[in-house]
């Protein structure tokens, strides 16, 4: 499938057309952003990495009945997706408080709820992705009742999933981001971004240790090398089933 003219340059990734109107691809930066772009970095190999750990994710929702815009692999940073029409919301999955949300809480770092915590941001860059409840989505017009109760439910179910996995590669998942939009190839509403270390917290569960992008936030170093243990772990167990 031929790659046509560039139709979105982000921070990390960019969007290409191709001769079909409802595929793009997704090719992965070496950059790294944090804080909004606030802090910005680039390191060797890092698109490589975060093209590999989304597809073998995305991959592994799409198998398991949760609908993604991952199709397939082309090279080692880039996939073909479906297009979408971008619904500017997000759903965090949570596990752990950790970040920005244990700031806001007043909790220590890493704290286990007995429950699981879901929140709604709205993604508007100039905004922060502020939280937002549902009644203020629905008055913005960014989605409906009945697409939300639906976007929880792929949620709920993708965060369980990849959960399980990662539990079984040796990896607790702290957190999630999930982007969505509707499909145009058949208006699904489908998770419509990558899955992570760039999106969700990814700590070993033997040591504690970050294994995602908080190396880079947190100055902490080697994020490169905790990427490429998250893909290696994750290759490891999925070769396995």
């Amino acid at each position: 499938m031929a790659k046509n003219e560039l139709i979105f340059n982000g921070n990390e990734k960019q969007v290409f057309s191709t001769d079909d109107p409802t595929r793009v691809i997704f090719r992965y930066k070496d950059v790294t952003t944090a804080y909004h772009g606030v802090k910005r970095a680039r390191f060797a190999g890092k698109g490589a990495l975060t093209n590999q750990i989304s597809a073998l994710l995305l991959g592994y929702l799409n198998e398991n009945g949760v609908e993604t815009h991952y199709i397939s692999t082309i090279d080692e940073r880039e996939q073909l997706c479906r297009m979408i029409e971008i619904i500017p919301l997000e759903v965090v999955f949570h596990n752990r408080i950790a970040g920005s949300l244990a700031t806001k809480l007043g909790v220590e770092d890493g704290m286990k709820p007995a429950n699981t915590i879901l929140d709604l941001c709205y993604n508007n860059d100039e905004l922060g992705d502020p939280l937002i409840n549902r009644d203020q989505a629905v008055a913005l017009n960014l989605a409906t009742y009945q697409e939300l109760d639906l976007m929880y439910d792929i949620v709920r179910r993708s965060g369980k999933l990849l959960t399980d996995l990662l539990h079984k590669a040796g990896i607790e998942l702290v957190d999630a981001k999930f982007e969505f939009g509707r499909a145009a190839d058949t208006g699904a509403i489908i998770i419509s971004d990558e899955l992570s270390p760039d999106t969700c917290r990814m700590w070993d569960e033997a040591t504690g240790e970050r294994l995602d992008k908080d190396r880079f936030r947190l100055d902490l170093g080697d994020m490169v090398d905790s990427y490429g243990i998250v893909l290696e772990k994750l290759k490891n167990v999925m070769e396995a089933e």
